[in-house]
């Protein structure tokens, strides 16, 4: 049996389609390393939290110009798409804000890579947008 936090508000059918939707053209976009396009999918500044390798958490805000810089970077170049395998976790804190656990395998040619994080989604007009990114890890970058 899973037990999930209490928020108070219960999701309907739509909010999760939606959010799985919106999380299957990020997946998307990311595999094509669009990472223009990614960032159509963000709100900025983009708030960023992880930790570095000291061990100290650390945080930053990013505009769209640090987004794509860094993210083109982190996709890296080449022509073969990017796989992701994920297992997302979303908790509703209400119809407009979720807070999303993922558990993927991202596969690039033979190589393949664990990853762990959690966004937080906000929606505007009926869209949501990533406006938090976390994972561990990244601090130094930051």
């Amino acid at each position: 049996m899973t037990f999930l936090p209490e928020t108070g508000y219960v999701p309907t059918a739509e909010d999760r389609t939606s959010l799985d939707a919106w999380f299957a053209e990020y997946d998307a976009r990311s595999a094509r390393r669009d990472v223009a396009g990614m960032a159509d999918m963000a709100v900025f500044p983009l708030n960023l939290v992880s930790d570095d390798q000291a061990g100290d958490g650390r945080s930053a805000q990013w505009d769209r110009e640090r987004f794509v810089a860094v993210m083109t970077g982190v996709m890296g170049e080449g022509s073969e798409d990017i796989a992701f395998e994920s297992t997302r976790t979303p908790v509703f804190l209400s119809p407009s804000m979720a807070v999303v656990f993922t558990d993927s395998t991202m596969t690039a040619g033979d190589e393949k890579r664990e990853l762990r994080y959690a966004d937080i989604l906000i929606r505007r007009g009926g869209t949501w947008a990533f406006q938090t990114m976390i994972q561990g890890g990244w601090g130094d970058s930051l």
